[in-house]
């Protein structure tokens, strides 16, 4: 099973037009399109009855206390931990693409609304539900796809990797909230084929280029 992007081959930096902040020179950052991009697949294994598709991102400090601070880096030293992006399930076997913007056209404050998606899928609520829990203008439940916003002092690029699991069953057993841990745990035993792709992304001016 093959995994693509049309705006960005596995290893390249993901396009501004998928983030959900870009570089600002005057405030570090700034809201993005937070697009998500367009995704193709195929060569599906016979049997498939759905599929789930996750995006993460591998770099995320597994300690916040240097994030976005002047004067301050998070040190390419610091162990990193998971951060999930996009978690989508219940996509039937029909499907062969994601079209760009069919998911996320914009940042919404607060989150859009889930777990309903198009084409009768599911999504789960990502990582930035965490992130603004203590931000009065921005705190609630992020379902679907949000975009790379990696510390724009981080002394490494973050990797973001898509990957589609082609399943045996049609409806992952999962009911209400659920988030990427929740999905993995599910996908357990039902997985007939998997592929990935991985873009990077930075919003430090250090890095940039």
């Amino acid at each position: 099973m093959q995994l693509s992007c049309p705006r960005f081959n596995d290893g390249q930096t993901i396009p501004a037009d998928f983030a959900f902040c870009l570089p600002d020179p005057t405030r570090h950052v700034c809201l993005g399109r937070n697009l998500n991009p367009e995704l193709r697949w195929q060569d599906a294994p016979a049997g498939t009855r759905s599929f789930v598709l996750i995006c993460h991102d591998r770099d995320v400090p597994s300690q916040g206390d240097d994030v976005n601070q002047p004067d301050r880096v998070v040190p390419a030293s610091l162990p990193r931990v998971d951060f999930y992006h996009w978690v989508l399930i219940d996509l039937p076997a029909s499907i062969t693409a994601i079209a760009e913007g069919e998911f996320s056209r914009e940042v919404t404050p607060r989150g859009k609304n889930g777990p309903q998606a198009p084409h009768g899928a599911r999504q789960g609520v990502n990582n930035y539900t965490d992130w603004f829990a203590g931000d009065h203008d921005m705190k609630g439940d992020y379902y679907g796809y949000d975009g790379p916003c990696p510390p724009w002092n981080d002394e490494i690029v973050h990797h973001y990797v898509f990957t589609l699991y082609a399943l045996d069953i049609e409806r992952l057993p999962l009911e209400g909230r659920f988030g990427g841990p929740e999905v993995l745990a599910a996908l357990s035993g039902h997985i007939l084929a998997q592929a990935s792709l991985t873009g990077t992304y930075t919003l430090n001016p250090a890095l940039a280029g």
